[in-house]
């Protein structure tokens, strides 16, 4: 081809290059097989996930993990059926990663031949857009436009299917000389803002209510200072949680369904709440009383309160820094009287193994390790033992919460994260959902511990039948030897059934920052804390 032009293929690696894309998720297959070519000769670096859905959680909690982009490949028919799970967990978490798809060849399409089906039908629902490439120009523009939409607009997955022949075909070199973004910020209205600080200097008792815009922004210190500033208490939504330290005194923990005493009367007793970066989700109103509120949010479609504004949170708060605030000097100290933190029993020395005494172990050993929770009974002891401190540290699905995220979740994390350890706390069920990850641990030698709680059973759903139906049915577990699974995969391994021998078992198993597997048996009958749910 003459030296002015440039597989698409090509392309599209040297856009990812250039807005510093380091890794992609994915296993290859036929029709995706252009993308491999030109990724191999990239700096691109390509993570052989053993599964698809694997490939997009591994995305998923890379981008949690790093507050970036993450992305995924995969080629046609089943390949991208596989996705499916990971992409539908980001979309409902607003996870900004990149989804591509090799298709069959634009003369297949439509025909019903080998592994043609309607990708993009199937991801529509489950994507902020889901574009079918018809030509090499049509993908390289939207591949550049996702990274202005990401920063600023609305998070969630955006999805580009490529059939074999656009990828191979070739372009123009000059469509790339456009490659620079512009930075704009989003101005806020001027008579907008002067209503923000008229009730911001009127507000004797303020609540901040910090969610997930707020880590993506990277806001965490200017949050806090502001914070500090004033005095303002600070709550948060569960995907918040860390963006300032729990153990901060101005932090009041959650708020909602889960939420702490303190988190939940702060709600229920202020006179503003200002939410940055929230969503005033079903979960999150039941703590919430009476009082006027200012939202802040790039997604449009969520933003509800008294004073709207589509923003980056981290602009909004420069542009708001001034803003002198007179709080009741009696707030900040009624809002201290209630605990912020659960109070969870955990102090069981019999066995088997409470599973609360477990998480509480593994917590304690964890040594700033970043903890990937995935779905089932020990998800609500997490959540009500641990302490964050720091943003992007607990990650979780939270609107979707699917069996299977911790491992590879867990594998997305370590590469955002390479300095740090990360432990994957899975139940027996969801281990087995991923299991075939643990040989891209390996492969990679991956400072990841994973955590087994074997309570020989889908245990929440056991709950939920006891409760509702008084009788259980298909929830008990025959599982199999999980050490001997992962000794086959080369990955050094433990089994601890006893109180006390989990926290050196952890702090041994960090020690080596090499792969590792911990199998604790936990007592299968102990039950979670239900919530309670006003009616």
């Amino acid at each position: 081809m003459e030296s002015n032009t440039l597989r698409c293929a090509d392309a599209l690696i040297k856009i990812l290059e250039f807005n510093d894309v380091k890794f992609i998720f994915g296993h290859p297959g036929e029709q995706i097989l252009p993308f491999y070519d030109s990724m191999r000769q990239s700096k691109v670096k390509h993570i052989l996930m053993r599964h698809e859905q694997g490939a997009a959680h591994a995305a998923d909690g890379y981008s949690r993990a790093s507050a970036s982009v993450g992305v995924c490949t995969s080629t046609a028919g089943p390949g991208a059926m596989n996705l499916v799970m990971g992409i539908a967990t980001a979309y409902k978490d607003s996870i900004p990663i990149i989804v591509i798809t090799g298709d069959v060849p634009t003369d297949k399409k439509g025909r019903n031949e080998f592994q043609d089906i309607d990708i993009c039908a199937v991801f529509k629902p489950i994507t902020l857009e889901s574009f079918d490439i018809k030509t090499p120009e049509e993908g390289i523009l939207a591949l550049k436009s996702i990274f202005e939409t990401f920063k600023y607009h609305k998070k969630g997955p955006i999805h580009l299917n490529f059939p074999k022949d656009v990828l191979e075909d070739y372009i123009d070199e000059s469509i790339m000389e456009t490659l620079k973004y512009e930075n704009y910020k989003k101005q806020v209205d001027p008579d907008t803002l002067k209503n923000v600080f008229k009730l911001l200097e009127n507000s004797k008792k303020p609540l901040i209510l910090a969610g997930a815009g707020a880590v993506w922004s990277h806001a965490s210190d200017i949050l806090l200072k502001f914070a500090e500033n004033h005095n303002i208490p600070v709550a948060t939504t569960y995907h918040g949680r860390g963006i300032i330290s729990e153990e901060n005194s101005l932090s009041v923990g959650m708020i909602g369904l889960r939420g702490t005493d303190a988190g939940n009367y702060a709600g229920k007793n202020c006179d503003l709440i200002l939410g940055l970066g929230c969503r005033f989700s079903e979960r999150t109103i039941v703590g919430i009383g009476n009082c006027k509120i200012i939202h802040v949010n790039l997604d449009e479609e969520v933003l509800e309160g008294d004073i709207i504004i589509q923003s980056d949170v981290k602009e909004f708060l420069e542009d708001i820094k001034d803003v002198h605030i007179e709080i009741d000097k009696k707030w900040l100290s009624e809002v201290q009287k209630h605990s912020n933190r659960f109070h969870i029993n955990t102090d069981y020395p019999e066995i088997p193994i409470k599973p609360q005494r477990a998480i509480k172990e593994i917590l304690d050993a964890s040594n700033n390790s970043i903890i990937v929770n995935d779905a089932g009974t020990h998800t609500t002891w997490v959540t009500l033992i641990i302490s964050v401190k720091t943003p992007s540290s607990l990650l979780f699905s939270g609107g979707f919460g699917p069996m299977g995220y911790g491992i590879p979740g867990a594998i997305g994390a370590a590469f955002a994260n390479p300095d740090r350890t990360v432990i994957a706390i899975v139940g027996d069920g969801d281990f087995q959902m991923t299991s075939q990850e643990l040989a891209t641990i390996n492969e990679y030698d991956l400072p990841i511990l994973v955590c087994i709680i074997n309570n020989s059973s889908l245990r929440i759903i056991k709950q939920w039948q006891d409760r509702i139906y008084g009788e259980c049915y298909q929830v008990e577990l025959k599982n199999p030897d999980f050490i001997k699974l992962s000794q086959a995969y080369h990955i050094p391994s433990v089994k601890v059934d006893s109180p006390g021998q989990i926290s050196s078992a952890v702090y041994k198993a960090l020690s080596f920052k090499k792969p590792y597997l911990i199998e604790i048996v936990v007592d299968k009958n102990e039950e979670i804390p239900l919530p309670e749910v006003s009616k």
